[in-house]
């Protein structure tokens, strides 16, 4: 049956309407909704190096952001004899008590630890804070060491050094070293693999990603509830952050998808910085209910408080979320009151199983 002409007049104006409307709403609403204006630049305030994985950081001024992470983040760790896998506050809470310490003079690090049976007796060593390969010739050996789901190379050290470790851990150890730039890089896994990040990139033993950002704003935030349900305040370090922000409005972060750190002078002059990719939330564990000055371990903060209302990852929601996950593009020197901006944002962050 033949239309009539105005029917074939109302198709033919649908044809040509349909995709203009299309166009109207989707650039009236869709675009408007996505090109939230930026947050304004804010301030780095502290800033974190953890040389040994779970032992005790070191707050500094400075430090060189690497591709890897800021220079002497986690690139030792205690591992348990014969079969070189990683050990962690997760299961051993008093590992946060081996305090490192390090001599920017001598570029050596001092390695020590609560002697048992022992009221002041301390275990110590020193250690090359950059070693040379010479030096790890002639004093380390290599080994497979096991990080999560993961075996890399790394260099053991040799038990002339760490042997009295073994009675703090109650376990023979040994304590094994993998530098920044290696013939054997650990690739990233999980949301930092090639295929989602674009390009390779590698970490030392942190879990995951180089390099993790907190808020000021989002832990006071935190605090305020732990404040009413147990009267407590933490310190940010249980969350062992390599860089602390003032941050904006509390959990803001968790839309960041780029970030640049420049100094104040350059972000007026309009000159550039590091680039960070901000690849995922940090799904959290136990550990920062250990505070790091005594290793006590509360048995329900801050993780009863976060469950509650911090299981915002779509990828990993029977864990709580607390600070972001990112690779740096660049490399370069980061120094407190230096300035973070947030250069892209998105609402798609979701955590891919790494570990």
């Amino acid at each position: 049956m033949a239309l009539s002409n105005t029917s074939q007049g109302a198709i033919i104006i649908s044809v040509f309407l349909l995709p203009i409307l299309t166009y109207i709403l989707y650039t009236r609403f869709f675009l408007r909704k996505s090109s939230t204006p930026l947050p304004p630049p804010t301030e780095i305030t502290r800033l974190f190096i953890h040389p040994i994985k779970s032992c005790h950081g070191i707050s500094v001024p400075s430090a060189r952001l690497l591709p890897t992470g800021l220079d002497l983040d986690r690139q030792w760790m205690w591992v348990t004899y014969p079969d070189h896998k990683f050990l962690t506050i997760r299961n051993l809470s008093k590992m946060t008590l081996i305090r490192i310490t390090y001599d920017d003079k001598t570029d050596k690090l001092t390695v020590s630890a609560p002697a048992p049976n022992s009221v002041d007796e301390k275990l110590h060593f020193e250690i090359p804070a950059h070693p040379s390969q010479q030096w790890l010739d002639e004093n380390t050996e290599t080994v497979l060491a096991t990080v999560w789901s993961t075996m890399t190379p790394a260099h053991r050290y040799s038990t002339s050094l760490t042997a009295p470790f073994n009675a703090f851990f109650g376990q023979e150890v040994r304590l094994v070293y993998k530098p920044s730039v290696s013939d054997s890089p650990r690739a990233l896994i999980g949301n930092g693999a090639k295929q989602y990040l674009g390009r390779a990139a590698s970490v030392c033993f942190a879990d995951l990603m180089p390099v993790l950002i907190g808020c000021e704003s989002s832990i006071a935030e935190l605090n305020e509830r732990l404040k009413g349900a147990e009267g407590l305040n933490i310190d940010v370090t249980r969350f062992r952050p390599n860089i602390l922000v003032k941050g904006h409005e509390p959990w803001s972060e968790d839309r960041w998808k780029s970030v640049r750190i420049s100094q104040s002078s350059s972000i007026k002059g309009g000159g550039s910085g590091l680039e960070l990719d901000v690849v995922a939330r940090c799904a959290r564990c136990h550990v920062p209910n250990v505070d790091p000055e005594t290793a006590e371990e509360h048995k329900r903060q801050p993780w009863d408080t976060m469950m509650k209302y911090r299981r915002v990852d779509p990828g990993i929601t029977f864990k709580p979320c607390f600070g972001m996950l990112c690779v740096p593009r660049l490399e370069g020197e980061v120094r407190v009151g230096d300035v973070l901006e947030v250069t892209k944002t998105t609402d798609n962050h979701r955590y891919i199983k790494g570990m």
